[in-house]
């Protein structure tokens, strides 16, 4: 075997590819939008694996997370399609004028931090959280590392391991710093949780940290809960409110479905909060949702309940 059929070889090794279900599970889009886009734009061009279903190159489906991202924002799908990887990223994050242009953010995701050793970072972390105090440390550290990892994984520049072992490591220091918290036990009580399809857990767990830290009382269903199972622990926990995440990559439709049929299952009392780093999601959520684009607009939401409540006393339930 030749040098060059070894290099090719090996290329393709590291090469990973993903069924249809996968990548409606990591950009967002809906299986019947991936096929619409390759009979309508001829992209993206799915190869075939050996038992002829589609599987989708890492490249595709890094164009495709951008793709989402911008249509999000608003864009045409027609007048991305045909685009590059670069000329999108442009979009994504254009570049501002030399004269008003402010001082880059590490490109990487924990660039600051002088290490890739994940023990390191988690040491580094904790050392943030004792010297910053959990909401600092939520609403400054882990916000832009939160930021960082979304922008990262959807760009690309992050393999599945490396956006999970980072997440976890802030997931880790969070939880450290919600077992140290006292146990107020005070109103709302707010039950916790994400949809199906929706593993990622760090926003989740970010609103839960920053609800304690105002005393509230929070009861996490943790990820991927039918909307079914939510409702019914809303009642059974006689929930206040019912806090819900999105990440950047979750399908609107999905999103918006479920919240419409969770608002009609919950009593009228029952309120919903919902936090997401999906614009669209923010923008479309049904009028009578509250919508939190920004961790810091928690503590507002609970004193503003508080107040329309008359409760500062400790949970009667």
């Amino acid at each position: 075997m030749n040098k060059s059929e070894t290099t090719a070889q090996q290329t393709q090794a590291t090469r990973w590819r993903l069924s249809i279900g996968a990548v409606e599970r990591d950009t967002g889009l809906s299986k019947d939008t991936l096929r619409v886009w390759e009979k309508r734009y001829g992209f993206p061009k799915p190869e075939r694996d050996k038992f002829g279903e589609r599987v989708y190159p890492q490249e595709q489906v890094e164009k495709l997370r951008l793709l989402k991202r911008l249509i999000d924002r608003g864009y045409r799908p027609g007048k991305l399609v045909s685009r590059s990887i670069e000329e999108l990223l442009e979009l994504v994050s254009p570049q501002r004028p030399a004269a008003t242009a402010q001082p880059a953010s590490p490109a990487q995701p924990f660039a600051a931090f002088n290490t890739q050793d994940v023990a390191e970072i988690r040491e580094q972390l904790r050392e943030r959280l004792s010297r910053e105090g959990l909401r600092d440390f939520v609403l400054g550290t882990v916000s832009e590392l939160h930021q960082q990892l979304s922008d990262a994984w959807m760009r690309g520049q992050l393999a599945l391991y490396e956006e999970r072992l980072y997440s976890e490591a802030l997931c880790s220091t969070l939880h450290g710093g919600l077992g140290a918290l006292p146990l107020q036990n005070r109103n709302p009580r707010v039950l916790l949780g994400t949809f199906p399809n929706e593993a990622r857990i760090l926003g989740l767990l970010m609103m839960e940290c920053l609800l304690s830290v105002e005393g509230a009382t929070c009861i996490s269903l943790g990820a991927q809960t039918p909307v079914v199972d939510i409702m019914l622990a809303a009642r059974a926990q006689q929930a206040d409110v019912v806090g819900l995440y999105f990440s950047a990559a979750y399908p609107m439709t999905q999103a918006l479905e479920g919240l419409s049929a969770l608002r009609e299952q919950l009593p009228e009392q029952t309120q919903i909060w919902v936090g997401s780093a999906n614009p669209a999601i923010m923008r479309r959520a049904p009028g009578d949702i509250l919508t939190l684009p920004k961790f810091d607009m928690l503590a507002e939401a609970v004193a503003s309940w508080r107040q329309s409540h008359s409760v500062g006393s400790l949970s009667t339930h």
